[in-house]
């Protein structure tokens, strides 16, 4: 009996095609056995959370909420979370009634933010950085300042990379820290010696710049400075400023500087990404349209920096939420430009 092989022609012979047709015994070491069902006891606690939630504990805020609520004297005043007990102004309620009627104002928006908005972002603040701040490259938009702190930590930690934070601080700066897989070191500010039974300015609250130094270890990677500061209130001046950039461009430590209340002082203020172009480098900005008009909810927020710092920022910002509200950014744009 003779095979032909129709697609060469070659021919077969009925010893040489049983050779082809047996498989070849294979080695056993080398074969990969199919995965059996598993017989361990079955997982005892499916709702255990990660770690990196599990130790979450109550917040300030909302303590101070409840026990303001809770309070047999009303009306009182929360002097805790940092909302407004009025509506912003009428002409942004009114733009807001309008852009409702826009169709694009209800959809995603781009992931940095609109163009339109970006770019009323970068004319209200270049005057204020002494320099011509381009939209595309050096501006993000988030949801709200504490999403896009969360996305700049998201952006640069490593697991076990350390973050100074000075206390007293906003509490949120700890949990958008950690859950990267961040570390934070503390470094105290120290109050007024007779704070305590004297009035006293914010401004007497101190840093001590050796002590900031010492904390600083190869595993640094950040440091959050927040001016005009929560809770105390303190604006940081520009020499204290400039003895904190010192030190983060000598050890090439990136500047995430909370601005959220740049609009609330009495006392002149600096920008620390305005002391100098090294300092610039190293230094991301964060702006709040809810702290800038009272529409904490609306959750606008940005960052300003240079591209090599936005770029990732936004990298992050594009996998926590995607994009932020289309309407409510497009009015704050409008609002921006008219109050830059």
């Amino acid at each position: 009996m003779k095979v032909f092989s129709f697609s060469s022609r070659r021919q077969f012979t009925t010893k040489a095609f049983s050779k082809l047709a047996t498989p070849a015994p294979r080695n056993p070491a080398a074969l990969t056995p199919l995965r059996a069902m598993s017989t361990t006891t079955r997982r005892e606690d499916p709702f255990k959370p990660a770690a990196r939630v599990a130790g979450q504990k109550q917040d300030v805020w909302t303590i101070v909420n409840e026990a303001a609520a809770a309070s047999p004297v009303q009306p009182i005043v929360n002097m805790g979370q940092g909302f407004f007990g009025y509506n912003p102004p009428k002409f942004v309620l009114d733009a807001a009634k309008t852009a409702l009627d826009t169709v694009e104002c209800n959809q995603y928006s781009p992931t940095k933010g609109r163009p339109r908005l970006k770019k009323a972002i970068a004319d209200a603040y270049s005057p204020f950085f002494g320099r011509t701040l381009d939209p595309d490259k050096e501006v993000t938009i988030t949801t709200g300042a504490n999403e896009g702190m969360l996305s700049a930590f998201m952006g640069f930690l490593e697991q076990g990379d350390e973050v100074i934070v000075f206390e007293p601080f906003f509490d949120q700066y700890i949990s958008n820290i950690e859950m990267p897989g961040g570390k934070v070191v503390y470094v105290p500010m120290h109050p007024p010696k007779d704070g305590a039974t004297k009035t006293t300015s914010a401004a007497e609250w101190t840093l001590d710049i050796a002590e900031f130094e010492a904390a600083i270890t190869p595993k640094t990677r950040m440091i959050v400075l927040n001016s005009p500061h929560n809770p105390i209130g303190k604006v940081f001046s520009k020499s204290e400023l400039q003895a904190i950039a010192d030190i983060c461009v000598k050890h090439n430590i990136i500047i995430l500087s909370d601005e959220v209340y740049d609009r609330l002082y009495y006392v002149p203020f600096t920008r620390v990404a305005t002391l100098s172009p090294e300092v610039a480098k190293l230094t991301l900005t964060v702006g709040s349209g809810g702290k800038n008009f009272y529409a904490t909810g609306w959750r606008v927020g940005w960052l300003i920096g240079p591209e090599h710092l936005i770029k990732y920022v936004s990298a992050a910002h594009t996998r926590i939420c995607y994009s932020r509200t289309q309407l409510l950014g497009r009015l704050q744009a409008r609002d921006e430009s008219q109050n830059g």
